[in-house]
């Protein structure tokens, strides 16, 4: 038994996990025609899920209660320059792509210097800049026109390889570079010691700020990168578009295991934790939940993942 707390308490992975078990065992029940097919049309839509989510589990790992409340407005303003920027054509599309990750990181860097120089709190500055890049989403949209998808623009976000969807091998890819980079990575080691404490980490010469100040640009590259390639999937951009990543991002990684006090992550984890929220969205829609109760019910179970977490948190710390 004790070995069995231990291995859960190394693998958080495995909650999540679990839970895609019983929803899918759920989701059998409530239609006959949910199949491992189904099964991968969720694994595309939390693949969209998944980017943004990876970027707010770094600003999370930082400890200090740091979020980014910025990565709907840089999802939602990334779609809008992607869709005014396109031409239709390949050689137009590097340069939507640099203006893309040209926004990302002017973004990571404003929320960076928001935190570590001005010393606003994190959720307090990061919501700031959201409304900033709100009020840019609203002149944008004002002088949106017809939309000319470049070809390499519309595979990336609809297209195939084989029977896999090619957002899925992009996820799943970055999947394992996030893995990598938390496991086997010097920088890795440095971002979780900055988590657990920030005046042991100095003292042990990591530069504390400059590894803040990277998850937070991270966190803004990503989400600029899936305004992109969202804008491709949907054909267009719409006011709201970054809406869901709000909680949904900073639930994915709670879900997966990741510490809300910082100090530990799983990217694996944060991969499950996106795949099992949408599965929940899913499973209320085929149950025929009205929107208002589907957006209610997702709340609790965010709010109760987190809940729980502060409470093995004080155990812990008791």
């Amino acid at each position: 038994m004790a070995e069995s707390l231990a291995f859960l308490r190394r693998h958080r992975w495995v909650w999540p996990l679990i839970g895609i078990l019983i929803l899918w065992a759920a989701l059998t029940v409530l239609t006959s025609r949910f199949s491992l097919y189904s099964l991968s049309g969720i694994a595309i839509s939390s693949s969209f899920l998944l980017l943004p989510a990876f970027g707010q589990m770094l600003v999370i790992t930082t400890g200090r209660g740091n979020i980014d409340l910025s990565i709907p407005s840089t999802v939602t303003l990334a779609a809008y320059v992607s869709v005014m920027t396109s031409d239709g054509t390949n050689a137009g599309f590097a340069l939507t792509l640099a203006a893309v990750l040209a926004i990302g990181l002017g973004v990571g860097i404003f929320n960076a210097f928001l935190v570590l120089v001005v010393r606003i709190p994190a959720m307090i500055a990061t919501l700031a800049s959201g409304y900033i890049l709100a009020t840019g989403v609203m002149i944008v949209n004002a002088r949106i026109g017809m939309f000319s998808r470049a070809p390499l623009h519309g595979w990336l976000s609809t297209g195939r390889v084989g029977s896999l969807p090619v957002m899925l091998i992009i996820a799943v890819l970055v999947a394992i570079a996030a893995g990598f980079l938390l496991s086997r990575s010097a920088y890795g080691r440095q971002l979780f010691a900055v988590g657990q404490s920030q005046e042991a980490a100095r003292l042990a010469g990591v530069r504390v700020k400059r590894i803040i100040a990277s998850t937070f640009v991270c966190s803004a590259l990503l989400s600029s990168v899936t305004g992109l390639l969202l804008s491709g999937y949907a054909g267009g951009a719409f006011l709201e578009m970054g809406t869901p990543y709000l909680l949904q991002s900073v639930g994915a990684v709670v879900l997966g295991g990741t510490l809300i006090a910082g100090g530990s992550a799983t990217a694996f984890g944060t991969l499950l934790g996106a795949m099992l929220l949408v599965m929940i969205v899913t499973t209320m829609q085929i149950a025929g939940l009205p929107p208002g109760t589907q957006d209610i019910l997702q709340g609790v179970v965010i709010i109760g993942v987190l809940s729980l977490a502060g409470a093995r948190m004080g155990r812990s710390s008791s």
